[in-house]
């Protein structure tokens, strides 16, 4: 399955590490994750050279090419949110995560999009069990 794994990156990258087992999680299991470059460390020294237009166009494109989107939003993102609303205009499966306790949009929270799917997580083996079962209830559905 090809998947849009969404974070912050210039909102802040307090979660690096959950991203980082995030992407680990779903590669392992198979899956190819568009954006797996996006849970390294190092990430905003990679992307000071991509100009606003590639990555616009660049992650546009991925979203259009994924099966489903992964989004940890625990940290609040204009692109995350961005890339949310378009993969739901799209009619794509997407699940938001976020740690228990953190304050998140009420503009995901509220929202009702039959594609959308909300998990709020203790830590991050939680997560990884919550991701596990979405992904494979997605394979079954298929």
């Amino acid at each position: 399955m090809n998947i849009y794994f969404s974070c912050s990156i210039t909102g802040g990258r307090n979660d690096q590490q959950i991203y980082q087992k995030m992407v680990e999680f779903m590669v392992a299991r198979g899956h190819e994750v568009l954006t797996a470059h996006l849970s390294k460390a190092d990430i905003l020294e990679d992307e000071r050279v991509i100009s606003p237009l590639e990555v616009y166009q660049r992650d546009v494109k991925w979203v259009d090419q994924c099966d489903v989107l992964i989004a940890e939003v625990s940290t609040p993102s204009h692109g995350v949110g961005y890339e949310i609303a378009l993969a739901l205009l799209q009619e794509k499966p997407v699940l938001c995560c976020y740690q228990s306790g953190h304050t998140v949009s009420k503009m995901i929270l509220g929202n009702t999009h039959p594609t959308l799917s909300l998990y709020a997580y203790q830590d991050a083996q939680d997560v990884l069990g919550e991701l596990d079962r979405y992904l494979r209830a997605l394979e079954i559905s298929a």
